[in-house]
This record gives C-alpha cells, structure tokens and sequence, in this order.
C-alpha cells in the first residue's frame, strides 16, 4: 500500500504587514515564523522549510538558527532548508550545522541543496557568478562525499583538497536527510540520480503537468542504475482561506507587488490579472482557494507526478501574520484530510 502524501509548509520569512498596513521589522518576522512553525506542528503537518534569501524583503539569511529555534518548541516535525544556497555556502559547514540540527531535533533535520533563484549571495560573499556551475557542482560533489559520514578524500579547483578528514557530529541515523531542489531542466535530474538524492521540484510557474516527465526520468534513470527509487516532491507557492474569493482577494496584491517586484530586477513585464486568474486557475501553479479547492489540485497534481511530498510556499508577499497563522490552520485542518481521502 503507498504511503500517504506528505503535506509540509515552506517559507522565505516574508516581510509581512500590521493592522495599519505598515511593514513589521524584521526580527518581529523571524519570532513570527517561529509560531507560524509550532502551529504547523500543532495541527500535524509532515515537514516546514525555511528558504535562504538576503535581501530586504525576506527575513531568513541563517535558515538553520530559526530551524534550531523552532526545534526546541516543536516535538514531530520535520525541519529543513528550502533551499540551502550551496553554491555561496561552505559545504562542510552546511553539512555540521544541519547535522547538529538533526541532533538537536531528534532525527528530525532535512536540507535541501539548490542553487537557488536569486543571486544576491555571490557578490555578497564575493563569488563571480561566472563561476555559477562550476561553484554548485564541485560543492554538491563533495557534499555528497559527506553522507556515508566516513573518512572523505576529495579535490576539485575551488578549494585544498581533503584526505581521509571526518566531518562532525555524526548523525544517529548515518546519513542526513538530503533532497536536491530541481528547477526543471534535464541536467538537474541526472544530477539528482547521479547522487542517489531525493529529488524537490520547484513548481513555481506554469502547468505543474509539464515536470511530469522530469519526474518519469527521474525513476527510470534510477530503476536504469539498478539504484533503490527515492521520493519526488514538490514545492508550489499557495493560500488557504474559507472560500475561493477570499483566498484570492487577500493574496492578490501581495502576489502582484512581490512578483512585480521581482520582475523588475529580471527585465519582466508587469503582471497581470490575467496572469493571476491562470496561475490560480486548475492548470496553474498557484494553489489558493478555499480548502476543497486547494487540495483537489494538490491531489490532481501530486497523483500525477507520483510525488510523496507536496510543499505549499505560505508566504507570498506582505500578509499580515494572522491570516498566514489561519492559511496553516486551515491547511493543517482541512486541506490535508481532504487529500488523503481524494488520493486514498
């Protein structure tokens, strides 16, 4: 018998609004976060992601802190990155930190690795984004060379090479929970079976049916290798409210300011709310409704993609905190319920 899909909540710490409509400091954010955590935990949620951003309209630069915050206020969910931004990062210290989350936590840790969609951190750190491949792959190679927590040997051209060097703590496992974050190209998903790595995609545009053959290559390359099959997840930006007309009417103008906003560090044109309308629509990207109607897509969607794991993007833009708490309420509640008994 499968295993019930897992219904897990990600966020980047949307800066989020007051009662007056004034734009609420960022340490507010982050404690904010934290409860929004422990609810989700609250109502039984399988998993909460913290995307790694730095820039003004985002709180979480150290998503790994909040998780050990969150860790020590929550007892059964799972706590992890969405994404870890390898390529700017040390993967030795990805590695310990996320390690000593898991200890912390009780088994309870994940990371997801991914480049990421923005590029704020490499002039940040001092990285030449001409080197935007070469920095993820050497850095994922010896990342992967961590897992079997065994003495590593290792060398590439970005760094002295390591021989026969543990890393520490271990984990009580013997092995890290480790997605890769796919953002839809064939490359991602040879680099997701080449690592024998759980494989996250980021539907964030467009019909969530197109990634269905990267998920369809992904076990057959895997079943190809003779190599055990690994789960497939997904990861959507969404709102829950009591109806459809409310859920779109209190995301709308966060949904178009954020993407606006970015769109113009991108060269995009304005939005829409045409653009709006389709991506909310069935065959869109954006999960917001009423709870019925958010998870007869999510099942749709996940059923399609034999995905073992949907995670909804909360935040999206400047809401105020109580209508996020009442979006994972709802979410928790109703909408993950009605998945398993549409997918049962």
């Amino acid at each position: 018998m499968t295993a019930p899909l897992e219904l897990g909540l990600d966020t980047f710490g949307d800066i989020t609004s007051d009662s007056d409509g004034g734009l609420v400091p960022a340490p507010e954010v982050l404690r904010q976060v934290v409860e929004q955590a422990v609810l989700a935990d609250e109502v039984g949620l399988s998993f909460i992601g913290l995307g790694e951003h730095h820039r003004a309209d985002f709180s979480i630069s150290a998503p790994d802190i909040v998780l050990a915050t969150i860790a020590g206020r929550t007892q059964n969910i799972r706590l992890g990155s969405a994404v870890t931004v390898l390529s700017s990062d040390d993967p030795i210290r990805v590695y310990e930190r996320f390690a000593t989350l898991d200890a912390l936590s009780h088994g309870r840790a994940e990371v997801i690795l991914g480049r990421g969609s923005f590029t704020e951190s490499f002039g940040l750190f001092g990285l030449d984004l001409g080197d935007y491949e070469v920095l993820f792959n050497e850095k994922l190679d010896l990342f992967a060379a961590l897992l079997d927590e065994e003495p590593v040997t290792w060398s590439g051209t970005l760094r002295p090479p390591l021989k026969d060097q543990r890393v520490y703590p271990p984990t009580e496992s013997g092995r890290l929970t480790t997605w890769i974050g796919v953002g839809g190209t064939p490359q991602s998903v040879v680099r997701a079976v080449r690592y024998r790595l759980p494989m996250m995609l980021a539907i964030i545009g467009g019909p969530p049916l197109q990634f269905v053959p990267y998920a369809d290559f992904y076990r057959e390359s895997l079943e190809k290798e003779g190599a055990a099959p690994l789960p497939v997840g997904m990861h959507s930006p969404g709102y829950v409210a009591e109806t459809d007309e409310q859920a779109r009417e209190e995301l709308y103008d966060h949904w178009i300011a954020q993407r606006n906003q970015i769109g113009s560090e991108r060269g995009w044109p304005p939005a829409t709310r045409n653009e709006f309308a389709q991506a909310a629509g069935p065959d869109g990207a954006l999960y917001v409704g009423s709870p019925e109607t958010v998870a007869r897509k999510i099942a749709r969607n996940a059923a399609a993609l034999q995905a073992s794991r949907f995670d909804m993007k909360y935040a999206n833009g400047p809401m105020r905190h109580e209508q996020l708490l009442r979006c994972i309420e709802l979410y928790g509640t109703q909408v993950a319920p009605l998945v398993h008994d549409m997918m049962a």
